[in-house]
């Protein structure tokens, strides 16, 4: 009975075991099958003819010319290789268009022949800024969101990390695309890019870590970082009554670029910067090193003399008891951190150009502001300036 028994159970284990493998064998073949299905599916989309495929994609480019529905736009070009790629010569950089519609966009410089309409939303609790293009004429829709910073707050300076990611702004991650630091005073900020707008432009390092009993930590990953931006607010000294007075050097724009045929630099791609892409060196404090600017891989345009932004003077309004400018409807609240930016005539003699304003930025509600820019800073530059209008500034007020 025993071995009965035994020989009964083997029996079942065999069996079993053959309908598992049976039931494998079809959950194979079903997968198979599907994934057959979806490359059958790929292969039938990315082999359209080319000039079927231009129509059809241009058809989408052109119906499809506002946020949210423009998303339909960024969905084609990540079909395949071939619908990117004519995706991206449909659609054109905001110069032209005067759109935002790929990552990269950020990056680019925006309209040459009116402003593009922006706001920031201040989130008191977390330190952190949300930059949004509007879709309406409102002063503060819901806006499509393009760029979040977070601000971090050091013994001798302040840092803000921009980021394509709203929820996060971390340095390692791959949404990273720069930060504004500032001095100690807050008078002195310094804008990083992630991306060289020059092929001699002066490289920064730096990287921190920490010590946990006897061991190394390493606390942040290395990164390169690139300066393209100087902002700098006067001291106020005796305390006069009026607003910030500011100026910005943008020493990766040409001063030529405001002139009437005069180009600035347009990124074409986004660094990846993921924790692979750096080596693990450990340092016990923050260090930086340089690489000088070497005389094969200087600019074109180094002779030309870089770009000066000025804040626009206001005037004092006799019947209201303030100073005003003509945000043409785009402010609503007085405030000492409302500015409009125009090219300084230092940068030669003064003409129509110099009237234009670039970025403007005012109030509209409790942390509600709105940031109009133009032709030839990007979102991102317009986003670490206003950046630093919000931090503290002792010795301006």
């Amino acid at each position: 009975m025993m071995k009965l028994g035994m020989k009964s159970r083997s029996r079942r284990v065999v069996q079993d075991s053959s309908m598992a493998v049976e039931k494998s064998k079809i959950s194979i073949g079903e997968n198979n099958k599907n994934d057959v299905d979806e490359n059958y599916s790929y292969f039938c989309w990315a082999s359209l003819p080319p000039e079927l495929l231009r129509e059809v994609l241009l058809k989408v480019e052109e119906s499809e010319s506002q946020w949210p529905s423009r998303k339909h736009v960024v969905a084609c070009a990540g079909v395949c290789k071939s619908w990117r790629e004519v995706m991206k010569e449909l659609v054109k950089i905001p110069e032209v268009s005067g759109k935002i519609t790929f990552p990269i966009s950020v990056k680019q410089p925006g309209p040459r022949e009116s402003l593009l309409q922006c706001f920031i939303k201040r989130n008191r609790s977390n330190h952190t800024y949300y930059l949004f293009v509007s879709l309406s004429q409102a002063l503060a829709d819901d806006g499509k969101f393009l760029l979040a910073a977070r601000k971090c707050r050091k013994p001798t300076y302040t840092d803000y990390t921009v980021s394509l990611h709203a929820d996060d702004t971390s340095k390692g991650n791959d949404t990273f695309v720069g930060k504004l630091r500032s001095n100690f005073l807050g008078t002195k900020f310094t804008v990083y890019d992630t991306v060289s707008p020059n092929l001699g432009a002066k490289i920064t390092k730096s990287w921190s870590s920490r010590v946990v009993g006897s061991k190394q930590i390493s606390s942040k990953l290395p990164s390169v970082s690139f300066p393209v931006a100087h902002i700098t607010y006067e001291l106020n000294v005796l305390g006069a009554r009026g607003p910030r007075r500011m100026h910005c050097v943008l020493g990766s724009i040409p001063a030529s670029a405001i002139k009437p045929g005069g180009v600035a630099p347009t990124q074409t791609y986004l660094p990846l910067t993921s924790v692979d892409s750096f080596p693990a060196i450990p340092f016990f404090r923050m260090k930086s090193y340089y690489m000088d600017r070497s005389s094969s891989g200087a600019s074109s345009n180094q002779g030309d003399g870089s770009l000066v932004l000025r804040n626009k003077g206001p005037r004092w309004h006799e019947q209201l008891q303030c100073w005003c400018l003509n945000f043409h409807g785009r402010v609503t609240v007085a405030s000492v951190k409302n500015f409009q930016l125009v090219a300084s005539p230092e940068n030669g003699v003064a003409g129509p150009e110099h009237d234009k304003v670039i970025l403007q930025f005012g109030k509209v509600g409790k942390d509600v502001f709105t940031m109009d820019y133009r032709y030839p800073i990007s979102a991102f530059q317009a986003f670490a300036i206003c950046l630093s209008s919000f931090d503290t500034k002792i010795a301006c007020e």
